[in-house]
């Protein structure tokens, strides 16, 4: 369990499995508290999300945001040649030392053995919360927000973006390893420019694609059919 766990849930364009945990790394944590961070985010911005894409809409963005987001940390990885692997946008870190490895899964908890040179650091946004963050501040940037601890303090949601992004750049910039800010990066520009062109572009234009795809799923029945009797 806890190689299938480390090959196909962590992100790392070195391993052999390249593909699959582009997408299986978003929905993989590493305390409970990880998750629980993740979870009241997503929590926070899901009903805005939603009536602003519907909830198909919402469920492709979110899986395509995963995806897009590790791409972008794949390429940093291989311009900077650090090759480290990432749960979501959390980096897995060498750093010679034993620790308890505590992956979350879905609603999951499984705990591995001792392993040796891994230290895993904590974030609270992986990539693809990052896209719904984004989309949500890009839509409604006079929005207020506070953080979950410090309610007194409050500000815009378009401040709050321009603050990430900013915070983001100079991590990716100056080398900063406690989080994956490139994935945080891709996930954030990905959001802002789904909600501004990428609806227009992709989702309104599915027509055609879907009618095909009715129309092939009906002549294939009727060919079933046909043969039965």
């Amino acid at each position: 369990m806890r190689r299938i766990m480390f090959t196909y849930f962590t992100s790392d364009p070195s391993s052999r499995a390249l593909c699959s945990p582009m997408l299986l790394s978003t929905f993989s944590h590493f305390s409970l508290f990880h998750m629980a961070a993740n979870m009241y985010v997503l929590w926070s911005f899901s009903s805005s999300i939603v009536s602003l894409l519907g909830c198909e809409q919402f469920i492709a963005v979110y899986l395509s945001a995963g995806v897009v987001s590790t791409f972008v940390s794949y390429v940093a990885k291989m311009a900077t040649g650090k090759f480290e692997p990432s749960l979501g946008a959390k980096y897995v870190t060498s750093q010679n030392q034993h620790g308890m490895l505590v992956k979350a899964i879905g609603n999951t908890v499984q705990k591995a053995a001792l392993l040796p040179e891994v230290l895993l650091y904590e974030r609270y946004e992986s990539g693809a919360i990052m896209t719904v963050l984004a989309a949500v501040c890009t839509k409604m940037p006079e929005a207020k927000l506070a953080i979950i601890f410090l309610p007194m303090f409050t500000f815009t949601a378009g401040s709050a973006l321009k603050a990430i992004i900013a915070f983001d750049t100079a991590g990716l910039a100056l080398g900063w390893r406690f989080f994956d800010h490139a994935a945080h990066l891709g996930g954030a520009l990905f959001g802002m420019w789904y909600v501004t062109y990428g609806h227009e572009l992709i989702w309104k234009n599915r027509e055609p694609l879907v009618k095909a795809w009715h129309e092939m799923r009906t002549k294939n029945t009727g060919k079933g059919g046909g043969r039965s009797n």
